[in-house]
């Protein structure tokens, strides 16, 4: 199973969903459907806009855990 790990990496930078909204045009709505894993994928452009802002790799955004 794939997670993602949205929520672990703007709790360790203190960034709230409305902040990264702003930040990378992403809907609030999207971000927490995301944050919350309610989605059956991301978007390629999401997820660079994702990692530009957050510093971070798709390695470091994502989890695997075999089921």
């Amino acid at each position: 199973m794939i997670k993602n790990r949205l929520s672990i990496i703007l709790g360790e930078q203190r960034m709230r969903v409305s902040e990264l909204s702003k930040l990378t045009g992403i809907s609030q709505n999207a971000l927490n459907k995301i944050y919350h894993n309610k989605t059956k994928g991301v978007d390629f452009d999401t997820l660079n806009k994702l990692c530009n802002i957050l510093r971070c790799n798709s390695q470091e955004l994502f989890e695997f855990t075999p089921d």
